[in-house]
């Protein structure tokens, strides 16, 4: 497994728009799958979307509407673009990734994490 890197994360009014981004140094983006989770305070980590390596996407019922997920080919890079932010959204933010070929990052490495924080 290799260490992903997220960035992005933040302190942001409700209503507010934040992009978190994952990349894994060293790998490749294009043709791989990449999951975002979270973890709240005192709660279990719950999945929040997924890109597929043929660029299927997924959301929970709770973002959906209100996130996106992408990938920056030249760039090697994963975005999650939330907008419309609301107080339960905050949480440490992770990535993980999924399936690929063999130029992408391990499966089932995670990153260390982002915070987000919306306040009311």
């Amino acid at each position: 497994q290799v260490q992903l890197v997220e960035s992005g994360g933040g302190v942001v009014q409700a209503g507010g728009s934040l992009r978190l981004s994952c990349t894994a140094p060293g790998f490749s983006s294009d043709g791989c799958g990449m999951d975002w989770y979270r973890q709240a305070a005192g709660k279990q980590r719950e999945w929040v979307s997924t890109i597929t390596e043929d660029d299927s996407t997924s959301y929970a019922d709770s973002v959906k509407g209100r996130v996106a997920i992408s990938r920056d080919k030249v760039k090697h890079t994963f975005y999650l673009q939330m907008s419309n932010l609301k107080p339960e959204d905050t949480a440490m933010y992770f990535c993980k990734t999924g399936y690929g070929g063999y130029w992408c990052p391990p499966f089932g490495s995670w990153g260390q994490g982002t915070q987000v924080t919306v306040s009311s």
